[in-house]
């Protein structure tokens, strides 16, 4: 089976369309169901976006993606260090 990334506002409107079937009385499974989704998913997504409003989720991303990049120079630096470090002590 093929698998779907939805992007988080998608997300947000699924986990509140969620609640609204589960104060009609259905259970979590069947909510999982409907959305085509298990219930691990359900609960993952519910407890990285759950209260969060489509904005507040766009932002999250962003810091992510802002925190990827800034590990990768953390690392090209580090690496770049201990390089001239090396040549330094005259040990190439």
């Amino acid at each position: 089976m093929l698998s779907k990334r939805h992007t988080p506002e998608q997300v947000i409107t699924k986990i509140a369309e969620g609640d609204q079937m589960l104060n009609e009385g259905k259970t979590i499974a069947e909510v999982a169901r409907s959305f085509g989704i298990t219930e691990t998913t359900w609960y993952r997504c519910k407890s990285t976006y759950g209260g969060m409003k489509a904005n507040d989720a766009k932002r999250l991303k962003e810091l992510e993606a802002e925190n990827r990049r800034l590990k990768i120079m953390v690392a090209d630096l580090t690496l770049d260090k201990a390089m001239l470090k090396e040549l330094a002590e005259g040990n190439f």
